[in-house]
């Protein structure tokens, strides 16, 4: 059976499929939105959503993404990648036990350190209209990736220009998904040009690009 990846282009699904595109692997997309986009989830003839009894069957913690690769059923964007670059990514994958650690190690790094605080400068710069934006949200997230964005930078400096083993691998998937959402903020990348010219090579990739091209014609 298929890989089958549950999920909208428009949400952290899209790690997954930069990564199976970026690995030539063959899927099945179930187009699953969030249910909080929807005005009345329960109302009749609604989109399949996180809290459809049908995805619920799938993921019964009623998140996105999930995957079913041949009856596997996974849940977990940053988990569901290094599971898929394992089984299947070549030098894309870790290739020793060290880099088994480090691909978890930025994994929960990117989680932890970084994607709470992207995700309020994506929102408070960007995506909320004006009147929902609050500049001390925006200053508290700038201080808080001024350390993290110092680490990754001086990272990237010493390894090639990439995180793990010289080479572009998962790690750079997950974490130039959770890096983008500070893309708004462009005082941290102007202080990182590191980071800065990794994400820029990330996102210049096909398979990045597939995806994005995909997301953009996706409903918003």
């Amino acid at each position: 059976m298929p890989l089958t990846i549950y999920g909208c282009y428009r949400s952290r699904a899209s790690r997954v499929i930069w990564l199976a595109n970026e690995l030539g692997l063959p899927f099945v997309h179930v187009p699953v939105i969030q249910a909080y986009r929807l005005p009345d989830p329960s109302a009749p003839g609604v989109p399949l959503h996180t809290r459809s009894a049908e995805f619920l069957t799938v993921n019964p913690n009623g998140h996105i993404p999930s995957i079913d690769d041949d009856g596997f059923k996974l849940h977990e964007s940053l988990a569901i990648n290094l599971y898929l670059a394992r089984k299947y990514g070549g030098p894309l994958s870790p290739q020793n036990a060290q880099e088994e650690g480090l691909a978890v190690m930025w994994a929960l790094w990117a989680a932890t350190e970084c994607e709470t605080q992207a995700l309020n400068l994506q929102q408070h710069l960007a995506a909320f209209p004006p009147e929902k934006r609050k500049p001390e949200v925006v200053e508290a997230a700038l201080a808080a990736l001024a350390a993290p964005f110092a680490v990754l930078d001086k990272t990237l400096a010493e390894g090639n220009g990439y995180v793990m083993g010289g080479r572009f691998t998962v790690a750079d998937i997950n974490l130039a998904e959770v890096i983008r959402y500070a893309k708004p903020a462009t005082q941290l990348f102007d202080a990182n040009p590191n980071v800065k010219a990794w994400l820029d090579a990330c996102q210049s990739r096909q398979a990045f690009k597939a995806m994005w091209q995909a997301r953009d014609a996706e409903a918003a």
